[in-house]
């Protein structure tokens, strides 16, 4: 399969980029497309085959579920039912954004490997004029995921994609890099007290100014299917493994210096504070206790250590403040729980 990228960057390309995505789509085949957290794959919601491909081309396990992404409000209705008042006012504040929502499912409405086999929906709307003007033109829900290669850094550039799935999906539509940079946080309105599976850039805090009290939820266990995307597995890695390390420049400059006794190379992803520090390759997550600067930098930064050649990755832990929460919960992940310890 050829994999055409396709620039949407002005009115005389746009329209005929969205008819194409829409024609894919409507076909039942997949396209990539920007969001405002990270590129997603999408395919048609109610079609069984169509779904099938996305977890084929990014080689995701069948019981991870997919998020819903919709043009408006009023096509939740077609798949959803008992809507909690409390998601209807986290809707009218955060929609369009980056928050999904677990929602009671409609019998008989979506494709049943969309949900994994639960009762329950994950769905919202994107805050990206690409997606949006896309679904709007569709007037179909949309099941999407990040545009990767399961396990790996989600994309936020269209190059990304084409790395990661090139021969495996028809389009990617290239809207530049996405704002964000961080998946959407995912609340589960099931629960009797609304729960955070996965943060994002909608925080606890912002959540709990807005709806009262918000639990958080922990990660899932390795027997249980996962309610929504990012619990279960490892995830968000490059191909050498990532340490995390006490947030310390002497710290981290001492495990350097044992890892370079071991005739080994190391990448160090940290604050610009961290620059000084003497390892092969440094990626900055910009300036210190600038979390939101880091949540758009860290995709990146993991993806740029694959370009290298060296043996581990080291990341300083970031404060647990707002977005920060997001930040680790992904760097946890990549890490799959490994700790440098000198």
């Amino acid at each position: 399969m050829k994999t055409t990228i396709t620039i949407v960057d002005n009115l005389s390309t746009k329209q005929s980029s969205y008819t194409q995505a829409v024609d894919l789509l409507t076909k039942g085949e997949v396209v990539a497309f920007p969001t405002e957290t990270v590129y997603g794959l999408g395919a048609i919601a109610t079609s069984e085959e169509a779904v099938a491909k996305i977890f084929k081309a990014k080689g995701r396990p069948q019981d991870n579920p997919l998020i819903v992404h919709i043009g408006s409000k009023e096509e939740i209705k077609a798949f959803t039912r008992d809507i909690p008042k409390l998601a209807e006012v986290c809707m009218d504040t955060f929609w369009p954004g980056p928050l999904t929502l677990i929602l009671p499912l409609k019998a008989d409405t979506l494709a049943k490997n969309v949900t994994a086999g639960h009762q329950t929906v994950g769905v919202r709307i994107p805050e990206h004029t690409i997606a949006l003007e896309l679904l709007k033109q569709l007037k179909q829900p949309v099941a999407a995921p990040s545009a990767n290669k399961s396990g790996k850094p989600s994309p936020t550039k269209a190059a990304h994609v084409y790395r990661d799935l090139e021969g495996k999906i028809p389009l990617i539509l290239d809207g530049g890099t996405t704002g964000i940079g961080l998946e959407s946080t995912v609340i589960d309105f099931v629960s009797e007290i609304p729960t955070i599976l996965r943060p994002g850039g909608v925080t606890k805090e912002m959540l709990e100014k807005v709806i009262g009290q918000v639990r958080e939820a922990k990660p899932t266990d390795h027997e249980e299917a996962p309610r929504a995307p990012g619990m279960k597995y490892a995830h968000y890695a490059p191909n050498s493994p990532v340490y995390l390390i006490e947030d310390s420049i002497a710290k981290v400059q001492e495990a350097v210096e044992k890892i370079h006794n071991e005739q080994k190379k190391v990448a160090v992803i940290a604050n610009e504070s961290f620059n000084q520090v003497k390892a092969e390759y440094f990626f900055s997550l910009g300036k210190k206790d600038q979390l939101n600067d880091a949540a758009h930098l860290l995709y990146q930064a993991l993806r740029d250590c694959d370009e290298t050649d060296v043996d581990m990755i080291l990341v300083p832990v970031l404060s647990k403040k707002g977005v920060g929460t997001a930040i680790m919960n992904r760097l946890e992940k990549a890490a799959n729980g490994r700790w440098f310890n000198n």
